[in-house]
């Protein structure tokens, strides 16, 4: 059945720098920034990192990285400006990324 997998409307996210952390402990700092895991949103379905730039796809609350260094890598969007990783499985992970401020120049 074409579009059974489709989970919603196409989008586009907030453009900005997004900022990748993990969740700290109780006794440390309470997130664990892993900046290897940045990644700006530069355009219409496009971001960049240190490793280069590539493509998503925002359908309904799934991103998927078609292109580039991230492809492959699927996430959440919980709010506007927050993303919450996903396994192969649809199973939300421990790692969030957030829209931290506009694109640096």
């Amino acid at each position: 059945m074409p579009g059974a997998q489709a989970q919603g409307r196409l989008g586009l996210l907030p453009q900005g720098e997004y900022v990748c952390a993990l969740p700290g402990s109780a006794t440390g700092a309470a997130w664990e920034e892993l900046p290897a895991h940045n990644f700006a949103i530069t355009g219409a379905s496009s971001y960049r990192t240190d490793k280069g730039s590539g493509t998503y796809l925002l359908e309904g609350k799934r991103v998927t990285f078609t292109r580039g260094p991230m492809k492959g890598h699927r996430m959440m969007l919980l709010s506007s400006g927050l993303l919450q990783e996903m396994d192969r499985n649809g199973k939300l992970g421990r790692l969030r990324c957030h829209r931290a401020g506009p694109i640096a120049s």
